[in-house]
Parts: C-alpha cells; sequence; structure tokens
C-alpha cells in the first residue's frame, strides 16, 4: 500500500517541492532553536512522481549554489508561480549548470527506455501506439533540446511537479475507490455461487464483522484539542492538565525544521487510528487504515495551511489552536460512516469489468484460432516434409539398384576368363583346357 505521503488537492507551488524532501524552509532563521552545523542534514523522502529522482537530484544540486540558494530564501509565492525563479538559473555557477546537464541527458535516455518499452508491449499486443501519449512524459522537461539544462528546464520542472502532485491526493482517492468497489464486486460474485444456506451463512458474518468493525472507542476530530491531548498523554507521557501547543509543535517536529510536513502530520494520528484498525482483526482492512490517515492529514492541512505551501509553521499551528474548531468534540466519521461510492457507480463499475471481461474473452477466442490455423498449418508442413522424405528415400533405393545391377552385368563384347571346376580362380591367358581322364573308361 502506498503510504499516506500523497499530496492533498489544495494548490501547490515550488515549496511544496522542498516540502518533499524536507530542505530547510524558505525564510526560516533556525540559528534561535539549534545552531545550523548541529542540524542533521534533511532526508529525501519519495514524492510518489515518475521523475521523482530527477526531480530531488535536481533541487540538490540548486541548494548547493549561493546565488540559487539566495535567491529562493528571498522568493515570493507569486516569483515562485510565475516563473522568476527558474531565470536565476542563469547565474548558477559553470559547475553545477554542468551537473544539471548530466542528470538531464540520464533522464531523457530513462525516459527513453521507457517509451521503447511501452511501444514494445503495445504493439505486441496489437494495440496502436500513441506517440503523443507517450510523449507526454517529456513535460517536466524540454525534450526538444536533450543536451543542456537551461531555464525552460526548470520552468517546466516546477510546472509539472506543482501540477501532478496536486492531483496525486485525488490518484489516491479515486484508486481506493476502485479497490472498495473491487472487493465487494468480488464478494457478490462468491454469494451467487454458493448454496441458499450457505449464501445466508455468508451474509450473517458479513454483517457481524461490519457491526464489530464499526464498535470502537470514540475517534477525536483530527487537529482538535482532544486529539492533540491525547497524544500528549499516550505517547508523550504527560499530564494533559500542563498541555501547551508551542511544547507540543517542538516536540513532535521530528527533524527541528520548526514546520511540520506531512509525513510528521501523519504520525500525530497513530493513536486515532489504532482505535479502528487492527491487523489481527478480520474485520479491519489496512489498506482502509491508510485511506483514513489521509482523510485526516487533508483536514488538518486544509484547516492550518493557511498559506497553502503544504508545510504548518508554528505560527499557523499556535493560530489554529485559538480557533473555535480546536474546541471540536464531535467524533470524526470514519469510512464505514462515510461510503465512497454508490450503488449505481458500483453497478457502472461491474459494466465496465464485464466488458474488460468480453474484451478479453474475444482476444483470448481470436488467440486460440489463431494457434490452431498455426497447428493445422504445422501439421501439413509436417506431412509434405514426410512424403519429400519418402520420396527422396524411393530416389535413393532406385538408384542404389540401378548401381548393383550394372556391376552384375558384363560389358557387350567382352569374354569371360575360363574357371577350373573346383577352383574359382580364371585360367592363365592362353592356357588350354585338357581333359581329365576319368577312372573306369578307356
Amino acid at each position: 500500500m502506498v503510504r499516506g505521503k500523497a499530496m492533498a488537492h489544495c494548490g501547490l507551488v515550488l515549496l511544496s517541492l522542498w516540502l518533499c524532501i524536507q530542505s530547510v524552509p524558505i525564510g526560516v532563521d533556525k540559528t534561535k532553536d539549534k545552531p545550523q552545523e548541529e542540524l542533521e542534514p534533511p532526508q529525501s523522502a519519495d514524492t510518489g512522481l515518475h521523475y521523482d529522482r530527477y526531480l530531488r537530484e535536481v533541487i540538490e544540486f540548486l541548494e548547493k549554489d549561493p546565488h540559487f540558494r539566495e535567491k529562493l530564501k528571498n522568493a515570493n509565492m507569486d516569483d515562485i508561480k510565475q516563473g522568476k525563479l527558474a531565470k536565476e538559473l542563469d547565474f548558477v555557477h559553470h559547475n553545477f549548470r554542468t551537473k544539471l546537464d548530466e542528470l538531464k541527458r540520464e533522464e531523457m535516455s530513462r525516459l527513453r527506455m521507457l517509451i521503447r518499452a511501452k511501444h514494445d508491449l503495445q504493439e505486441g499486443n496489437g494495440r496502436t501506439v500513441d506517440h503523443q501519449a507517450l510523449l507526454k512524459q517529456f513535460e517536466h522537461l524540454n525534450h526538444g533540446n536533450p543536451d543542456t539544462f537551461e531555464v525552460e528546464d526548470l520552468d517546466r520542472l516546477i510546472k509539472s511537479a506543482t501540477s501532478d502532485l496536486e492531483n496525486y491526493d485525488k490518484g489516491r482517492h479515486d484508486e481506493f475507490k476502485r479497490y472498495e468497489m473491487m472487493k465487494e464486486h468480488e464478494r457478490r460474485e462468491r454469494l451467487k455461487n454458493m448454496s441458499e444456506e450457505d449464501r445466508k451463512r455468508e451474509e450473517q458474518h458479513f454483517e457481524e464483522l461490519r457491526k464489530k468493525h464499526a464498535n470502537h472507542p470514540k475517534v477525536n476530530h483530527p487537529g482538535s484539542e482532544d486529539q492533540l491531548k491525547e497524544v500528549w498523554r499516550e505517547s508523550d507521557g504527560l499530564d494533559p492538565e500542563d498541555f501547551d501547543p508551542k511544547t507540543f509543535f517542538k516536540m513532535h517536529d521530528s527533524n527541528g525544521d520548526g514546520f511540520f510536513d506531512e509525513h510528521e502530520l501523519e504520525a500525530l494520528f497513530t493513536k486515532e487510528l489504532e482505535k479502528v484498525y487492527n491487523p489481527d482483526n478480520e474485520e479491519d482492512d489496512m489498506v482502509e487504515m491508510e485511506e483514513e490517515r489521509l482523510r485526516m492529514r487533508e483536514h488538518v492541512m486544509n484547516e492550518v495551511d493557511t498559506n497553502k505551501d503544504r508545510l504548518v509553521s508554528m505560527s499557523e499551528f499556535l493560530a489554529a489552536t485559538k480557533k473555535d474548531e480546536f474546541l471540536e468534540k464531535d467524533e470524526w466519521k470514519t469510512l464505514d460512516k462515510n461510503p465512497v461510492y454508490t450503488e449505481e457507480e458500483l453497478r457502472e463499475y461491474e459494466r465496465q469489468l464485464a466488458n474488460e471481461k468480453n474484451d478479453i474473452n474475444k482476444k483470448s477466442a481470436n488467440l486460440q484460432k489463431q494457434r490452431e490455423e498455426l497447428e493445422k498449418q504445422q501439421e501439413e508442413l509436417n506431412a509434405q516434409k514426410l512424403e519429400l522424405q519418402q520420396a527422396v528415400d524411393e530416389m535413393e533405393k532406385l538408384k542404389a539398384q540401378k548401381l548393383n545391377a550394372e556391376v552384375k552385368q558384363p560389358a557387350v563384347g567382352s569374354e569371360s576368363a575360363p574357371v577350373v571346376p573346383g577352383n574359382s580362380q580364371p585360367l592363365p591367358p592362353g592356357h588350354q583346357q585338357q581333359d581329365v581322364p576319368v577312372p573306369g573308361h578307356s
């Protein structure tokens, strides 16, 4: 299961990229809390994008350039979104530009391999290859210039990552929805193949599991006072009466960068999720747990991340603790109380599955027919080969018989040498055969 690192639906800007790799945030003076040299190097986190490695390596080298790093710290969101930051690439040191050129060439080679592989796969399945669709994989760089990393490449990388990350959560939700519909579809198919008695027993068991899963302790609203105090008590071992938002923030800012990123936020929901999901229980689905975690994180981000930079600063966090929503007492509605699909959507999904199954059956039938035709052609070829071999053998036999006959038949006009009776050796030339007297005769 993909972890709950998927990006939410809110607007994204370049700063979200620095979140994804947990870089030093813009405009943050960390020396007040901890000397810079004492900080551990930030750990990279996979963004889930197919060009994640290329993205992180480009950012890594740009951060090493003093000029670009300074411009990044002083840039505002409008400059970043309008591509003004990308123009600063012209002032990046030559050594870093050379390395960026190498990274781009490596990425181009990787994408060419992907396109060739997809091309071969589609042709092998008898499908028409949509080259324009394949070329969309190049949107994060300028494929018209395959050798050097230019301003346009950085601008494309920013815009592509921004757009792709913005839609990442939606893809996660859609994937989960299909998972749930497939699970229900397979359950119903199993019921169809059961006897009436077995079907009733299975339905009863299913209903018992559903009720058992729904019978869990109250789940506090993510980001509410009750939810944070529970973490303060259960995870931190502190008295809820001594809860202090600022101290709480520092304790759970695991990388000490002055921000809650999405992974740090999701870690705060573990206690709530454990109330509902247990991997040892038949009724609890861990795939659903990760979807629940994602929903919780999205909720808090939408409520607390006021500047939509994919980070929750301490000031944003403290401001949220002063809102009325922070005192929310209502229970969080878990997935069992929020169906992710309607009955009509399930029927439509099953129709799609049926159509796909029919297509597969047709292709299978065509392949079987082609196989039978090939086998028939092979049999005909084998028969022709056998007939040809028999003809060749017959010709060789006749040829051998003819040669034997020629050896036994003397040539015309030739005299055979006289042979002495009882002696297989012929007489010498000119020697006359003499009569041998027979005893008893005169």
